[in-house]
C-alpha cells in the first residue's frame, strides 16, 4: 500500500518524476521477509522473485516502470505522466 504523508516537508523530498512510486517500492522491499531474515539486497529479491515478498512489491515495480516509461512516450506529454 503506498505510503503518503501529508505532513511531509515537501522542500526535503526527491523532486524527481516518479521518485513517490521508487521510495514506496523500496519501503515495501525493506521491510519484506527477503532482505530482513535472508538479507539479500533488495535488487536480488526482485529478480528472483522470491515468494517471501509481498504481491504488493511486484505491482510497484510494475507502476514504476509504466512511470517512467510514460516519460520517454510523446503521447503522455499531453497526458501527463503516470503516478501523480
Amino acid at each position: 500500500m503506498p505510503i503518503y504523508d501529508e505532513d511531509r516537508d515537501l522542500t526535503k523530498t526527491n523532486s524527481t518524476p516518479c521518485s513517490g512510486v521508487r521510495e514506496d517500492l523500496l519501503i515495501c522491499l525493506q521491510s519484506s521477509d527477503c532482505v530482513k531474515l535472508h538479507h539479500k539486497s533488495p535488487k536480488e529479491c526482485l529478480k528472483l522473485r522470491d515468494p517471501s515478498v509481498p504481491n504488493e512489491c511486484f505491482t510497484l515495480k510494475t507502476l514504476l516502470f509504466e512511470c517512467k516509461r510514460s516519460l520517454l512516450d510523446n503521447r503522455q506529454r499531453f497526458r501527463g505522466r503516470k503516478g501523480y
